[in-house]
């Protein structure tokens, strides 16, 4: 049996050759992305690792909770504690630690990096030994700095040179004096990381005296535990945790696998969804297969071979061709793994060195589920025909299915779908996260149940297309015939292109909504022409408001501040705002009372006055983060959203209770209104400045669709792998059905339909089951983009439906391509067949 396995493996090449491409395709995206996840991932490892390389415990604050009308503060690392840290037993060194953001621009005036990757720090004494200088000097003062080894190459900035940076906001112009090597992460993923003096780190992210972190190395023969046994001894334990390298490495190591689970799951998804559709080529390949070896197998079963043999034969086959697909596609999936990261690094992501990572699990996993996956499709079709008595086969009494069977699956499929969008249904009417767990259940359920009564829909469905095909004749109307002749079939081929449309058309459906959510939440919050911001988020220099409030053409203008305070017991944060002109900055519905901030007037978002019983004319007490209290009146009552919200009062009463007055954004309004002189305007009153960006209501809108536009061309590409599969589903169940019926072809040629008509017949066949398997795909895809927006529409107030009946339309012409495309070879194929050698065809 092991060898006729073999046998009839090498006798059907060309047939199973669809089938390993599928099966290496899903197999290939499964390893490509452990490949890439795992490389990534023990990059970041490595590099974090090497970071902690001078540290052997480390000292930072310890939070204080919020009690009663005190704000929850983090103490102060002080230099007192860095000594007391320096002559503690079994410790070499302490050193003060200092970062922040630093936006450095490079020689044309452009942001070096990513935002969150452009960093600064401090360069402690004379010789740091966590940056050895490769030349110059330490910095001296607040106009030198050093800058990483990398970031010189790239910018061609060397000792001598002066730099264009920003920390939280205005421009300063220091001078380069020494280049450092460093083992960061972040840097040599393409940011850059600048170091001042101590003095001059503190004083410029605002830590007057003070430090982030205190790093202490051990003596040599001391222990990482008991230098941290002696440092808890000798500080003050209420106040600062002390925690060695070791944990801090491995706790980084942690962070990085869990961050990078998510991405890991979500590409697995897709492959997943490639090796699902997939499986219904293996379990088209194998049907037929086997059901063109009917007599031979039925003539082994009358020799002596069992059921079990039989079915153990077809397995057998379906094993070769499993290793063969999950090898190549490991291979693959290698390169794809390389490639991906190399496409991630074009696009500006943080893709830090390392060598590929190709692990024993990877290996596995590869070979389990190309494998396993071929030999579950094959199963079924191995065990049905083993269950065909010898004699029946042998005379073809077998053949078709029975209309049992297919009331059995009907009945079954309606079950299952009607079970599915009552999940979905209910899913909607959930808040949140609540309901996504059930959404996901009643889609899978869904998919499954129409995929099981596909079927039953062809026959309707391909009707439709009934007038159509009689334009094209004779040719047309057996394409028809063809199309429902074997139902199950054409289930089969049509449902592989429904999944990866439904996925598609779903995800189209819900970002063109979730844009449409975020121009009218822009457009309804904000009157203001220009929001002025930092680019990766921090907060802003007081001094970038009060140079826009000079700036010529500028009518009105609201720096937001943010601070956080006690109210009854609670921490909540207060927006600090210009009173007199916040209210023509922003476009906010009142609910109640007037929309008035000043003095001890606030007005308060209306989930935040529900929360706490407020209505216009409410008083309440605040204590600020200095400990001071004041008694506040609620003016009015706003719709917030996910743009402004909050306790809003006037910066005049927040401002002197802050330690350090930083805006988070300045609101501006210009008299001409937004265009590109009134940008450029503003632009050049902040000195033209990398680090903050100036964006009106439009840019606002745009930033946010550009990343669900990201997202959604990243599963579309994604998704092609499906479509791929699914093209060569197509391929395959027309060449086996051409195959099938080479007689009948044989037939229609002699009575006189020339290679044309064959030709078009053939096209025709492959152009309604696409299209058949396109309105599915489309039209599930659609009724899972509406739920989903509903599940969204309860957190995001301005969500409304939008189809996108354009790029629907092109779906829809993507399936009649694919249709087009798959049947060029089939229909050649049969068009070329002999005449009388088809005819004589058993």
């Amino acid at each position: 049996m092991f060898r006729t396995a073999l046998r009839n493996v090498l006798a059907h090449k060309a047939r199973l050759l669809m089938t390993v491409l599928a099966v290496m395709l899903g197999v290939a995206f499964v390893s490509g992305t452990l490949v890439f996840t795992n490389t990534i991932s023990d990059a970041l490892q490595n590099s974090s690792a090497k970071g902690f390389d001078h540290v052997d415990v480390a000292v930072t604050p310890e939070f204080q909770k919020a009690e009663g009308d005190k704000v929850g503060e983090e103490p102060e690392l002080t230099q007192a504690l860095v000594d007391d840290s320096a002559r503690v037993p079994g410790a070499a060194s302490a050193i003060g630690v200092v970062s922040g953001f630093t936006a450095v621009a490079d020689k044309d005036g452009d942001l070096i990096g990513d935002g969150w990757s452009t960093k600064g720090g401090n360069y402690w004494g004379e010789k740091d030994p966590r940056y050895p200088l490769t030349d110059g000097r330490a910095p001296k003062g607040e106009g030198e700095i050093l800058i990483d080894s990398r970031t010189a190459e790239r910018t061609g900035y060397g000792v001598g040179d002066t730099v264009r940076m920003s920390v939280d906001g205005p421009v300063i112009s220091p001078k380069v004096v020494g280049v450092f090597t460093t083992d960061d992460g972040g840097v040599a993923a393409g940011g850059s990381l600048t170091l001042f003096d101590t003095a001059t780190a503190q004083k410029v992210f605002g830590k007057a005296g003070t430090y982030d972190e205190i790093d202490v190395e051990a003596k040599a023969g001391v222990t990482q535990a008991a230098l941290k046994a002696e440092l808890d001894k000798a500080l003050p334990k209420d106040l600062v945790e002390t925690t060695t390298g070791e944990k801090l490495a491995d706790d980084q190591a942690e962070a990085i696998a869990a961050s990078m689970s998510g991405m890991k799951q979500g590409l697995l998804v897709f492959a997943g969804i490639a090796l699902f559709v997939g499986t219904f080529i293996i379990a088209n390949t194998f049907t037929m297969l086997v059901a063109q070896r009917t007599k031979e197998l039925a003539l082994m079963r009358a020799v002596g071979a069992s059921r079990r043999q039989v079915t153990r034969s077809v397995l057998i086959e379906a094993f070769v061709v499993g290793v063969v697909a999950a090898v190549t596609g490991l291979l693959a999936g290698i390169g794809i793994g390389a490639g991906m990261r190399a496409l991630m690094s074009s696009m500006g992501q943080v893709v830090p060195d390392g060598p590929l990572v190709v692990s024993t699990g990877t290996i596995v996993a590869a070979l389990a589920v190309g494998v396993l996956v071929t030999m579950l499709a094959a199963w079924l079709p191995g065990r049905r025909v083993a269950k065909i008595p010898p004699v029946a086969a042998m005379s073809s009494v077998h053949a078709t299915a029975t209309t049992k069977s297919l009331v059995l699956r009907n009945t079954l499929g309606a079950l299952v779908s009607a079970a599915g969008i009552a999940v979905v249904l209910a899913a909607t009417t959930m808040g949140g996260t609540d309901g996504q767990a059930p959404m996901g259940l009643g889609a899978v359920l869904l998919i499954i149940g129409v995929f099981i009564l596909t079927p039953l829909l062809s026959r309707p469905l391909i009707a439709a297309a009934a007038p159509v095909l009689r334009v094209f004749g004779v040719s047309g109307k057996l394409a028809r015939q063809n199309s429902v002749r074997n139902p199950r079939r054409t289930a089969a081929t049509a449902s592989a292109l429904m999944i990866g449309l439904t996925l598609i058309t779903g995800m189209t459906v819900m970002a063109g909504s979730l844009q449409k959510s975020i121009d009218k939440m822009a457009s309804a919050a904000i009157e203001a022409d220009y929001v002025v911001s930092m680019a990766n988020g921090n907060y802003l220099s007081p001094d970038v408001g009060e140079k826009l409030g000079g700036t010529d053409g500028v009518t009105a203008i609201s720096p937001l501040r943010n601070s956080a305070a006690r109210i009854d017991g609670d921490t909540e944060y207060l927006t600090g705002v210009n009173g007199s002109t916040i209210a023509g900055l922003t476009d906010l519905k009142v609910e109640q009372g007037a929309f008035e901030v000043g003095g001890t007037k606030v007005v308060v978002d209306g989930d935040t006055a529900k929360e706490k019983g407020w209505k216009a004319g409410s008083d309440f007490t605040v204590a600020y983060e200095d400990g001071e209290k004041q008694r506040l009146t609620v003016a009015g009552v706003y719709e917030g959203n996910d743009m402004l919200s909050g306790i809003m009062l006037d910066n005049s009463v927040l401002t002197p209770h802050m330690t350090d007055p930083v805006d988070m954004q300045v609101m501006v309004k210009m008299s001409d209104g937004a265009s590109s002189a009134a940008k450029d305007s503003l632009q050049q009153a902040l000195d033209t400045n990398p680090a903050i960006k100036i964006q009106d209501k439009k840019d606002i809108s745009n930033e946010v669709a550009k990343m669900f536009t990201m997202m959604l061309n990243m599963l579309y590409g994604l998704l092609a792998m499906a479509v791929i599969v699914a093209v060569l589903g197509v391929i395959n169940t027309l060449a086996m059905s051409v195959f099938e019926r080479s007689q009948e072809i044989g037939m229609l040629r002699a009575i006189g339909l020339d290679r044309k008509g064959i030709k078009r017949m053939v096209r025709l066949e492959s152009l309604v089951i696409s299209l058949f398997g396109g309105v599915l795909g489309i039209g599930l895809g659609v009724f899972f983009g509406w739920a989903a927006g509903e599940l969204m529409g309860s957190t995001i107030a301005t969500y409304e439906l939008v189809l996108p009946w354009g790029r629907m339309g092109v779906f829809l012409l993507l399936a009649a391509a694919v249709g087009v495309l798959a049947a060029l070879w089939p229909a050649r194929r049969a068009a070329r067949l002999n005449m009388l050698q088809a005819i004589k065809a058993e």
